[in-house]
C-alpha cells in the first residue's frame, strides 16, 4: 500500500474574507521509504502543499491518504494521523519554544502521548543525531543553527512517525552543516525507513536526496 496517496488536492489561503487557491489539482503517489522531492521556486505552491499534508492548513480539496489514513478537508488531523506525519521546518524556531528550555519542549508531546522514560528518550534522540544529550538542558539561542536544526529533527522523530516532511530544512544554514544535515537525514531515512517528501529550490539537494522528484510552478505539478 502507498504511503503517501493525493489525487487532485488543491489548496487555499485566506486572505481577508475570501479564499485564493494556490494550489491546483495535485495528485501523487508515493511509497513507503520513499523520499520523494518537490522543487521550484518560492511562491510556486510546494510549501503550501507540504503545510496541507502535516495538517496545519485545513483549506483544500481533493482526496488525501497518509500513512493509511484518509485526511477530511476542514478536519485537524487527530490520533495516529498527528502523530505518524511530522514536519522539519525551515527555521527551527517554528517547533522550539523560545523561552523553554528544549528538554521541556522536546518532553511536553511525550507526556500527552503517557510515554514512559521521557528523559532517556530525549538523550537517545540527541545521541541519535550527534548531538550531546547536555544540550537538552540548554535555550534554543544558545544553540548554533545547526544544532537547533538537529534538535527540531529530534522533535519530529520522537513521536515515532511513518512520514517525514521537509520544508527546505537546510536553507537558513552555511554550505558546510547544509551538508551535515543531508548526510544526516538520508542515514535517518536509511535506518528508520521513513517515508519522506523534501521541498526545495535546489535542484542539487533534491538530487543529492530524493529517489524521485517533481518539480512545481505556478501551483501545479508541471514535471
Amino acid at each position: 500500500m502507498s504511503m503517501i496517496k493525493l489525487q487532485d488536492v488543491s489548496v487555499s489561503h485566506r486572505h481577508g474574507y475570501e479564499l485564493r487557491t494556490v494550489v491546483h489539482d495535485v495528485s501523487l503517489t508515493i511509497e513507503p521509504g520513499e523520499c520523494f522531492g518537490l522543487v521550484g521556486p518560492s511562491g510556486c505552491g510546494k510549501s503550501s502543499l507540504l503545510w496541507v499534508m502535516a495538517g496545519l492548513n485545513p483549506h483544500w480539496q481533493g482526496n488525501m491518504q497518509l500513512a493509511g489514513h484518509q485526511a477530511q478537508p476542514g478536519k485537524d488531523f487527530t490520533g495516529d494521523l498527528r502523530r505518524e506525519v511530522q514536519m522539519v521546518f525551515q527555521d527551527p524556531y517554528a517547533s522550539l519554544h523560545p523561552r523553554h528550555r528544549l528538554r521541556r519542549t522536546l518532553a511536553e508531546p511525550l507526556k500527552l502521548l503517557k510515554r514512559d522514560n521521557i528523559n532517556e528518550r530525549i538523550d537517545r534522540g540527541f545521541q541519535h543525531v550527534g548531538l550531546d544529550p547536555a544540550l537538552a538542558d540548554r535555550y534554543p539561542h544558545q544553540l548554533s543553527g545547526g544544532q537547533r536544526q538537529r534538535v527540531a529533527i529530534v522533535r519530529a522523530l520522537l513521536l515515532e512517525p511513518k512520514v517525514l516532511l521537509l520544508d527546505e530544512p537546510t536553507s537558513a544554514l552555511d554550505m558546510s552543516v547544509q551538508a551535515e544535515i543531508l548526510n544526516l537525514l538520508n542515514e535517518l531515512k536509511q535506518r528508520d525507513k521513513l517515508t519522506m517528501i523534501l521541498v526545495s529550490h535546489d535542484p542539487d539537494v533534491i538530487d543529492h536526496m530524493c529517489d524521485r522528484a517533481a518539480r512545481m510552478a505556478a501551483g501545479r505539478i508541471v514535471s
